[in-house]
Parts: C-alpha cells; structure tokens; sequence
C-alpha cells in the first residue's frame, strides 16, 4: 500500500501562538489556524466557508512562530496529519487531528520591522531560508 501523509494550508491565525516547553527542554507551539473557501451556491448566492485548524510547531520553529507571529497573521504551512490520542480525567478515551508544521512561511511583515529578521520560511531543522 502507498503511504503519503502531507498537507498544505495558507490563511490566518486565529489567536496567539501558545509556547510552552515539555521536560526535555524542546519548544512547542500550538496554532489555530483558519482557512475559507467561497462558492456560488445552486441561487447564484456567495457562501463562505471557514475551517478551523489547529496546528504544532516544534523546536526553532516553535520559537520563531511565538516571537513573529500574532493573533491574525497570515501564514503558509506546509505538513502532515497527527492523531493525538490520550485518555481524560473521567476514564474516556479522546482524539484530536492536528497538522504537524514542517515549514512555516510567515506572509506578513515581520513584527518588529527593526528587527531585520526578513519575512521568510523557517522548516523544521530550524534553517530558515531566504524569501526569494
């Protein structure tokens, strides 16, 4: 059977990146991310859907989303489906989907423009590469 697990996304962030670090030391940041599509429907009507997905950066890249990003930015992510699954409190079982980010591009203007860290692409290894 043929194996390939790989997503691609670009819209806007729908709250601020959530770093937290795990024993080991490395950075993970949680992201909402939204996303919308618009069609005709069957009367002629615009209809916009929005889908709301949450996805984890890992190392640098972690680091690099909570420090650059904001509530609203918009971003390019590319990665893999991850299901999380853990057992509650109550004894039930729980899942969650989530996109596992490879390599996020930031869209917007960095927001500390005096900063000089250009709006670019930083993957996973935490390499950033230049935005041209």
């Amino acid at each position: 059977m043929a194996r390939y697990n790989r997503v691609i996304l670009m819209g806007n962030l729908t709250r601020q990146p959530q770093l937290r670090k795990i024993d080991s030391g490395v950075a993970v940041a949680d992201l909402g991310l939204a996303t919308s599509e618009t069609y005709k429907n069957r009367n002629g009507e615009q209809v916009e859907t929005v889908c709301f997905v949450d996805v984890v950066a890992w190392g640098r890249q972690a680091e690099t989303c909570a420090e650059y990003l904001t509530k609203g930015s918009p971003v390019f992510v590319e990665g893999k489906l991850q299901l999380d699954q853990w057992q509650a409190q109550d004894g039930g079982k729980r899942s969650k989907l989530r996109v596992r980010a490879l390599r996020i591009q930031f869209l917007g203007r960095p927001r500390n423009a005096t900063s000089g860290v250009p709006a670019g692409t930083l993957e996973e290894d935490g390499e950033e590469n230049p935005p041209f």
